[in-house]
């Protein structure tokens, strides 16, 4: 265990948290110290839930220790379930909770409660967020599917299908699951079940009625999907339609399974992205240098994406989910790229720093990083913050999650190519800024020493500019030279400066830039 300011996955009671909260009727009892309770805090600020998530606390304090914590437990589980009444109760122990010993599950068990509990044992010591996720999902599967169940004879039916994987704080799963349901119904698909999202304990019950799974995100759902195969026999679908091309592939491996044809038309593509990657505006990205670095889902078909539809070349790939990491390494040697797996952000800073990419694909951190280093980023996969749960549609997966890829990676890059364009036309004889506006033949022109209000005042004169310095200050872009002229005034007048010179300019924008 190490002390660190950021983590790309929390400890494994946090994926039980995120299963519990995307069901209905689901509630989740964590034995926890007082402190140990942030659940809200992720799911209301960072995902804009508009209920309080399913999940209670003991919260036993210091001085609980040396008293009967078995009977503060249960008396907590008894209160939860008589004001809740949940369908399915999960209980647990938070990481700290857990070095105690106590043991919820069988605390819960000899209540005799009048719902179901699943007993969930998440060690934190050896498993993190994603696993928590996909075992709790797992043993809610395992314990609630009814194996009596199989598909319904086809008889002219339409197929029908599971989606799972899907979780609270899952990057863009909400439009995810809209766009793939699209994609299933244009087929003539039907979706039984998405779960855990949406689902209730009922609901997985009926999971056995579904002629075959798809397995959206195989980090949660992968396990649940494997034993649903061995024990119910359907087939599963691991193909992850992150991409034009990954998606036309998932339409055909659906259409083998399912058994059915895919319209002409859906079969060539509903996105932009083929022909926008094509067209002329684009060229300008071919060969950039491009970082993934995200959960082993996105990374790997960003990579794919980047390649194959961008013209982009991936010079680093890399993942925070070592479960995964055997694929990962190998997709990065296809590519010529270097692999990195980590969960150690400052591991992953110096590894954007050592490759320079033009662009950063990755997580929340990753844009902060990136941000850093004056690279343009985007970002890909979780954990994500507060603007990548957007109120409007904005999926990954499908073919409009193609078109969202191509603007979301693409846009960033063109800012770069304005600020070069102002850069390469600042001396040109009619973009200049003394010309003034070309579309406007009334325009002032543009005066160098005119750059903006000055910040002196009656008892502080304005500094006078050294010409060099003045010189350095025209080749800032005019929309924020104003402001780069005030604040060197600023910086200059506070330290009884008299005289701006080039040093001056350069050491007041260090200081700002802080």
């Amino acid at each position: 265990m190490k002390l660190a300011i950021w983590s790309y996955e929390g400890p494994p009671h946090i994926g039980a948290i995120r299963v519990a909260a995307a069901m209905e009727g689901v509630h989740y009892l964590i034995h926890a110290p007082q402190g140990d309770s942030y659940a809200d805090l992720l799911l209301t600020m960072i995902e804009r839930r508009r209920t309080r998530p399913p999940v209670t606390y003991s919260s036993f304090q210091s001085r609980d220790l040396g008293r009967d914590m078995a009977a503060l437990f249960q008396r907590t589980l008894r209160e939860t379930v008589d004001r809740f009444r949940p369908r399915l109760l999960l209980v647990g122990a938070s990481c700290t909770a857990e070095l105690l010993g106590d043991d919820p599950g069988g605390l819960a068990r000899a209540l005799d409660l009048p719902v179901p509990v699943i007993a969930l044992d998440l060690p934190a010591n050896a498993r993190k967020e994603n696993w928590g996720a996909a075992e709790t999902f797992y043993q809610i599967v395992r314990t609630l599917a009814d194996r009596t169940l199989s598909p319904p004879p086809r008889n002219g039916r339409r197929p029908l299908c599971n989606l799972l994987g899907p979780t609270s704080l899952g990057f863009r799963h909400r439009d995810d699951v809209i766009e793939v349901s699209r994609l299933l119904e244009a087929m003539g698909i039907d979706v039984a079940l998405t779960a855990p999202m949406g689902a209730s304990p009922e609901d997985i019950k009926t999971i056995g009625r579904a002629d075959f799974n798809v397995v959206l995100y195989p980090e949660i759902a992968a396990p649940a999907a494997a034993w649903l195969e061995r024990t119910f026999h359907q087939p599963r679908i691991d193909t992850v339609p992150l991409g034009y091309g990954a998606t036309r592939d998932f339409i055909a491996r659906v259409a083998e399974v399912a058994g059915v044809v895919a319209p002409d038309a859906m079969i060539a593509g509903w996105s932009n992205l083929p022909w926008w990657s094509r067209s002329v505006d684009s060229t300008y990205l071919t060969g950039k240098r491009v970082v993934i670095f995200g959960d082993t889902t996105h990374a790997m078909a960003a990579a794919r994406v980047a390649t194959d539809e961008l013209g982009l070349t991936v010079a680093g790939l890399g993942t925070y989910s070592r479960e995964c990491q055997a694929v990962l390494k190998a997709a990065a040697q296809d590519l010529g790229a270097e692999a990195l797996v980590t969960d150690d952000y400052l591991e992953v800073e110096d590894w954007i720093g050592r490759l320079r990419p033009e662009l950063v694909l990755g997580t929340q951190m990753e844009r902060h990083i990136a941000k850093r280093l004056g690279i343009a980023s985007a970002v890909i996969s979780a954990p994500v913050h507060v603007e990548d749960f957007p109120a409007r549609y904005s999926p990954q997966m499908g073919f409009e999650g193609a078109n969202v890829l191509f603007d979301s990676w693409t846009h960033p890059l063109m800012r770069g190519l304005e600020e070069h364009l102002l850069t390469m036309f600042r001396d040109d004889f009619e973009f200049n800024d003394a010309s003034g506006p070309s579309h406007l033949p009334h325009a002032i022109p543009f005066s160098g020493t005119a750059a903006g209000p000055s910040s002196a005042t009656p008892s502080t004169p304005a500094p006078v500019w050294a010409a060099e310095a003045e010189r350095e200050l025209g080749k800032i872009p005019f929309f924020v030279r104003g402001k780069a002229r005030r604040n060197t005034e600023q910086f200059a007048n506070d330290r009884g400066i008299a005289v701006i010179t080039l040093g001056t300019l350069y050491d007041a924008k260090s200081h700002f830039a802080r």
